[in-house]
């Protein structure tokens, strides 16, 4: 009987282990916020505040109930290094402008597509230089495009002019210093 009491508590610590998580942020919602609203002001990416709050508010966001408090982060997971998407941005922009790589951009604001042609202006991403996104759950995390967002850039690439000397040999295998390492974490990133 005691077996079967202690594998019920074990797989019980282990599943509360998992689910539950210690908010290290809170804010109490006002008449009239909007969730890009408040990650604006609070300094929460709209990802983190979407994942953060799954199952209280909806991927439209527009089930805000004043005097409802919600949290922002989690503890160890809460990105406060953040920054308002405005016309023109890139990802290469962005990253540019905060000094980190891709690979930081994308982990810390899984909603961005791989094209990074969803981002749009008012949009809040999470610029921090080590990987503070809370995982997403076991259901996707939908962060819809507001209806009336306004994409950030054109999706058409822009050309940019290559060597006419390259090391690249065509057989997709790394060769050397060619210049394409620069969106690889460093081990401390990882």
């Amino acid at each position: 009987m005691f077996s079967k009491f202690a594998l019920a508590a074990a797989v019980l610590s282990v599943f509360q282990s998992v689910v539950a998580e210690t908010c290290s942020r809170q804010y109490t919602i006002m008449d009239g916020d909007t969730c890009d609203g408040i990650s604006a002001a609070q300094n929460v990416s709209t990802y983190q505040l979407a994942t953060v709050n799954a199952g209280t508010i909806n991927s439209d966001c527009t089930n805000l109930q004043p005097s409802t408090t919600i949290c922002l982060g989690w503890e160890g997971e809460d990105c406060n290094t953040t920054y308002v998407v405005v016309a023109q941005d890139t990802c290469d922009s962005v990253t540019a402008a905060f000094n980190i790589n891709s690979t930081l951009l994308y982990g810390n604001n899984p909603q961005i597509d791989q094209a990074c042609d969803n981002i749009y202006v008012g949009e809040v991403l999470c610029v921090a230089s080590t990987i503070q996104a809370p995982p997403a759950g076991s259901a996707p995390v939908d962060t819809a495009i507001p209806s009336t967002a306004t994409a950030a850039a054109s999706a058409t690439p822009t050309s940019t002019s290559s060597s006419s000397s390259s090391s690249d040999d065509g057989d997709d295998s790394d060769d050397g210093d060619d210049g394409d390492d620069d969106d690889m974490p460093f081990c401390d990133e990882l």
